[in-house]
């Protein structure tokens, strides 16, 4: 996970976020759009538009995934 890491400000794009979740950027948005956050995790918006998502939250997410199908 460290690789998709932003290394000036800790957090992921929401590309970064879709190639560790396996899922479609859009998906992500879409989820974001009708929730407010993706399950749970709520991304920074950056002065250029795009979304950061902090990544010891998507660190944690994906642990408990992990350990959900485990």
């Amino acid at each position: 996970m460290n690789m998709n890491q932003h290394p000036a400000n800790g957090g992921l794009s929401t590309e970064a976020l879709s190639r560790a979740t396996g899922l479609k950027p859009e998906s992500i948005r879409v989820r974001l759009c009708r929730t407010g956050s993706y399950y749970g995790i709520k991304p920074r918006k950056l002065p250029n538009g795009r979304l950061l998502w902090p990544a010891d939250s998507v660190d944690r997410l994906l642990s408990q995934k992990q350990e959900a199908t485990a």
